[in-house]
């Protein structure tokens, strides 16, 4: 009798296993943060070779924060931030790639690839004027709660990324349909709202994912254009847990890991989308 029926596949066996190690590799830093945040101050936060189960477990760590900072403010300012950018993120991209996507018109190929040339752009490169034009517009915290939110949200409301991902989206859906719609007498803007959009929720959902991890970890821009510390996003308070000379680094992991925990819940919310919206956006255009 034989054992096994048909060839082993040895090319999967060493996809998976690559796949296996990699997800161990990134699953590692994440642990340890997790078990720095559980130890004890008796306990060796940086022994070698690594403990990951705490031998002193403890909650206090995650107490002091919630003492130290005001790091439900925080989340709070960073839940505002990166709602308000996914949505407008979502509503100008799908409004840049529908005529870029269903319609004809002269320069539409040019206007395209210059749009997706800025993708090669670091926002580093483009801060210096973005933060000038942001100053100009009184869209500093110094001037009001109201511009100091408006000046982390719409630097980053719409991008190159979303433009060309929803773009992909709307390609993929078969002409006849909205032809059908022209028939019935269907205008653009309904075939566009109406039709398309709800088609293309997997894309929606995951460049709503991409935007709200983005958004909810940015650290730079925030640090640069926040004063009041009242407006702080969680990445800039933490960072106040923190000081010149000392750190705590069992605190700064406590931190962390509730700064991480709104994205879990928010990707978890969303992940039956993921995998669709992915394939959508992986459309040949």
């Amino acid at each position: 009798m034989r054992l096994f029926e048909g060839k082993i596949n040895y090319k999967n066996i060493l996809i998976h296993t690559i796949l296996i190690i990699v997800c161990i590799l990134s699953l590692v830093p994440f642990l340890w943060l997790l078990s720095t945040a559980l130890k004890g101050r008796s306990e060796n936060i940086f022994a070698y070779p690594p403990i990951f189960i705490p031998r002193d477990f403890t909650f206090d760590n995650f107490i002091q924060v919630l003492k130290l900072v005001p790091i439900v403010k925080y989340v709070v300012n960073s839940f505002i931030v990166a709602f308000s950018t996914v949505v407008l993120n979502v509503i100008l991209s799908a409004l840049a790639a529908y005529p870029l996507a269903r319609m004809d018109f002269k320069g539409k190929k040019v206007a395209f690839f210059a749009i997706l040339a800025t993708i090669m752009v670091p926002f580093q490169t483009i801060m210096l004027p973005v933060y000038i034009i942001t100053l100009k517009l009184h869209l500093i915290d110094s001037y009001s709660d109201t511009m100091g939110y408006l000046g982390l949200i719409l630097p980053f409301a719409v991008n190159a990324f979303g433009i060309f991902l929803m773009r992909q989206a709307f390609m993929a859906i078969p002409k006849e349909i909205e032809e059908s719609a022209i028939v019935d007498g269907c205008n653009s803007f309904q075939i566009f709202s109406k039709l398309l959009l709800p088609m293309v929720k997997p894309t929606i959902a995951l460049l709503a994912i991409f935007t709200f991890i983005g958004s909810w970890g940015e650290f730079l821009w925030p640090s640069i254009v926040l004063t009041n510390e009242q407006l702080f996003t969680l990445p800039v308070g933490i960072n106040n847990l923190s000081s010149a000379f000392s750190a705590d680094y069992r605190l700064i992991a406590a931190g962390s890991i509730v700064s991480i925990i709104p994205i879990i819940i928010f990707f978890l919310a969303l992940q039956k989308y993921f995998i669709q919206g992915s394939n959508d956006g992986a459309v040949k255009g």
